[in-house]
């Protein structure tokens, strides 16, 4: 049987932890880690609807995009739709596990679903993160050098983009003199030793430094190993907020949104009046994304879609770009899919079900 603390470590190689914003609240919010999961509901959402078709479908797991304790909660007495929903849930052992930002700023994640659904191509991240990345740099006997890259990769070192395995490796001598307190898998005590040895650099995501230098130390034949770590000023092009992509051919304002009210099926799309003949590239952001509009622009960008746009933030766009406001729910319920198409890749022993409420709060008047 699969645990639930099982699922999460999945959830976690997805989105990790360490790629949410410092506001959020992302993770497992109601639940043991260790409890058997008999199915999982995959949501925009929490909320007490929610719960209760988690129930009604025998789930006892709702994986939802947003947390439902975002601000923290000093009471639970049933007066907000929040608490409610956090009794209801734990009264019928019913866990939730939130992932929030870490999915918004991954390859793959919510703003590629987003991507996806206008049928962009060539996507890539719009805002790329910085000081997510470290370099290790350690010395190896020549001959010992694969089994301790192997292990550094298995840690998660050397992956680049599309590119695996990656490092950069020169030779040279090392030479030490062993205390007469060490052990020393080669040389003597007390007498100088010349080993041919390899210097070897690999890039790592900053939050496995530990478990890279645990893994690295664990493979290395040396007693006492030679090491450093820097971090990178570098960008990540893996992790970031938003994404750009082109239209496989242009297309007019007009029929691009058009399409853009289609494929994301919403009623309406608020936008800026249009300024490009033809719309090519756009960019993208689910839920809340007028603080990317620069980045955007930068992209050269044609268009720019998301959502939450306030009235003064139209006038940002000062003929520059096409701003296309769809709605919050409608920019980020294709998570459900993008969650539903993961999880059902790890697992195959218990039910995965899409949720069928609709929890956008908000109504149009036609």
């Amino acid at each position: 049987m699969t645990q639930l603390k099982d699922v999460i470590r999945q959830l976690e190689r997805l989105a990790p932890p360490a790629y949410q914003e410092s506001y959020d609240n992302a993770g497992l919010l109601v639940g043991d880690p260790t409890a058997q999961v008999k199915g999982v509901l995959l949501t925009l959402d929490s909320t007490e609807a929610v719960v209760d078709e988690a129930i009604q479908r025998g789930c006892n797991v709702i994986v939802a995009h947003h947390p439902i304790v975002f601000k923290g909660l000093k009471k639970l007495t049933g007066r907000t739709y929040v608490e409610r929903t956090v009794i209801k849930a734990i009264k019928n052992d019913v866990a939730i596990y939130s992932v929030h930002t870490n999915l918004d700023s991954v390859v793959n994640g919510v703003n590629w679903a987003l991507a996806n659904r206008l049928g962009l191509q060539h996507i890539r991240i719009l805002a790329p993160k910085k000081q997510l990345l470290m370099k290790l740099t350690f010395f190896v006997p020549a001959d010992h050098t694969q089994q301790v890259l192997e292990a550094v990769y298995g840690a998660g070192a050397g992956q680049i983009g599309e590119y695996s395995r990656c490092s950069f490796r020169t030779s040279g001598t090392g030479t030490f003199r062993p205390s007469e307190e060490a052990n020393p898998t080669t040389g003597e005590r007390g007498k100088d030793e010349e080993v041919q040895e390899n210097r070897v650099e690999v890039l790592l995501p900053a939050y496995l430094e530990q478990a890279v230098v645990r893994a690295m130390r664990q493979a290395h034949p040396y007693e006492e190993v030679a090491y450093y770590l820097s971090a990178l000023e570098n960008e990540n092009q893996e992790v970031g907020i938003g994404a750009v992509g082109e239209l496989p051919d242009p297309m007019t304002a007009t029929d691009f949104l058009t399409m853009l009210k289609k494929n994301m099926q919403t009623p309406v799309v608020k936008h800026t009046e249009p300024v490009h003949d033809q719309i090519r590239r756009v960019a993208v952001c689910g839920g809340v994304g007028s603080f990317l509009l620069p980045d955007a622009i930068r992209a050269g960008a044609d268009a720019f879609v998301t959502a939450d746009y306030k009235y003064h933030e139209f006038f940002d766009a000062e003929n520059r770009i096409l701003i296309c406001d769809i709605g919050h729910y409608e920019s980020e319920v294709n998570t459900k899919e993008v969650l539903y198409k993961y999880l059902s890749e790890k697992f195959g022993n218990f039910a995965l079900c899409l949720s069928e409420v609709n929890t956008n709060p908000v109504r149009y008047f036609m």
